[in-house]
């Protein structure tokens, strides 16, 4: 992956499928912007409007205002991306 590539992951503590998805960003060394949407209604909403989901984890990746998103069903993807890039 560039290193240009940034990644956010919006999740929430607690979550198992959070805690997987940081544990593979951790396993290859990637740094990751976290969101935590806990009780924060107004961020599950703008998952919804960016990406028709209010639903938990959401992987971001991208820079320069340019992101392509793993939500929730696509996280099987993630490892591949990370190796790939």
């Amino acid at each position: 992956m560039s290193s240009k590539q940034k990644v956010v992951l919006w999740g929430r503590n607690g979550c198992s499928f959070c805690a997987n998805v940081k544990a593979v960003l951790e396993a290859h060394n990637h740094p990751y912007e976290w969101i935590d949407v806990e009780g924060k209604d107004v961020l599950r909403d703008v998952l919804e409007v960016k990406y028709g989901s209010r639903l938990i984890p959401v992987v971001e990746i991208g820079g320069e205002g340019k992101y392509e998103a793993l939500l929730h069903t696509e996280l099987d993807r993630l490892e591949s991306y990370l190796i790939n890039k």
